[in-house]
């Protein structure tokens, strides 16, 4: 485990990907970084997450005027985690009209969004280039409680709660005519899901409900865009794996009455020959191990991380190796 705490010392820039899905769909990764989607309608279009900060979300906005000079008029966060959501701003100047979130995102904001930002920031600094240009926590302006459709033009969008599993708000955006999905943190691929805020026993059957869409291309969270039926689905199992193995993991330390510590070395030896090669795999671990255990014990509703809470948690990890 990394000394240096959580991705400090993780300064490579990624190199960025602007993948076209369909004639209304757009993937922007970032070799294990945050994505992002892009649908363009007939009238406008929907930035789906926005990177961390206004400066940041200015790359995905050139890339979108390479394609179209159509107003950017929808933004919608997938959850409310700070590097998903405080880019949200630079699309004001854009012609946005609405910021788009479900109800359990929103409550999440409402409860730990100051948390949130402050914790992320210090975690992982590379992703939060130009931080003072953030103005504040990023707000919703239409919220939904399960689901939403809009029509950019004769273009139909569907936003949708379908299940919890990364956050208890997570939201999809579905083109049904592309049966293009957009997944947020829901599925990862080639990248560590982080699940510290996760509600890991309701993930799978999400994932199984994902599955039932019959995507033909999809945008993970974090990892390249799946295209084609088999590599949708090869995310789909690649998230199930990872979350499924880490819960089955924490629920036999917790059984047999292990100490945190000594619950993430035994979770490393289910874990780690199957995924300790992925991006950002030893940043997430700690907080996946300790939301795996407090799950496990019983603690339904995630604990709040703080920028302390985060310290006292990774330096007491470390202190047991």
């Amino acid at each position: 485990m990394s000394k240096q705490f959580a991705s400090q010392a993780d300064l490579a820039v990624k190199q960025t990907s602007f993948t076209k899905l369909s004639d209304n769909a757009y993937a922007f990764t970032a070799e294990g970084d945050p994505n992002s989607g892009v649908v363009i309608g007939d009238d406008g279009v929907m930035v789906i997450d926005t990177t961390a900060t206004p400066v940041m979300a200015q790359a995905l906005i050139q890339e979108i005027r390479k394609v179209t000079d159509l107003p950017i008029k929808y933004v919608v966060l997938t959850h409310y985690h700070a590097v998903r959501v405080l880019g949200a701003s630079a699309y004001l100047a854009e012609g946005c009209e609405q910021i788009i979130a479900s109800r359990g995102t929103y409550e999440m904001i409402q409860e730990r969004g100051e948390a949130d930002m402050k914790s992320e920031i210090e975690r992982f600094p590379r992703l939060f280039d130009a931080v003072e240009s953030i103005p504040g926590l990023t707000w919703p302006t239409l919220v939904f409680d399960n689901e939403l459709t809009l029509f950019m033009g004769k273009l139909e969008v569907q936003i949708k709660h379908i299940g919890m599993g990364h956050t208890k708000g997570d939201t999809i955006v579905w083109l049904p005519k592309d049966k293009t999905l957009f997944s947020g943190d829901l599925v990862e691929f080639e990248a560590a899901a982080y699940t510290g805020d996760a509600q890991l026993e309701e993930w799978p059957a999400t994932l199984e409900a994902l599955r039932a869409m019959n995507a033909e291309a999809l945008v993970p969270g974090r990892g390249p865009a799946l295209i084609g039926p088999a590599r949708v689905n090869e995310g789909l199992d690649y998230t199930k794996d990872f979350v499924s193995t880490l819960l089955t993991s924490a629920k036999a330390a917790v059984a047999k009455g292990l100490s945190l510590k000594d619950t993430m070395a035994y979770v490393r030896t289910q874990m780690d020959p199957k995924f300790g090669h992925v991006f950002i795999y030893e940043h997430c671990l700690p907080f996946d191990v300790t939301r795996a255990v407090d799950e496990a014990s019983g603690i339904k509703h995630p604990r709040i991380w703080t920028a302390e809470r985060d310290q006292e948690m990774w330096h007491g990890l470390q202190e047991a190796e």
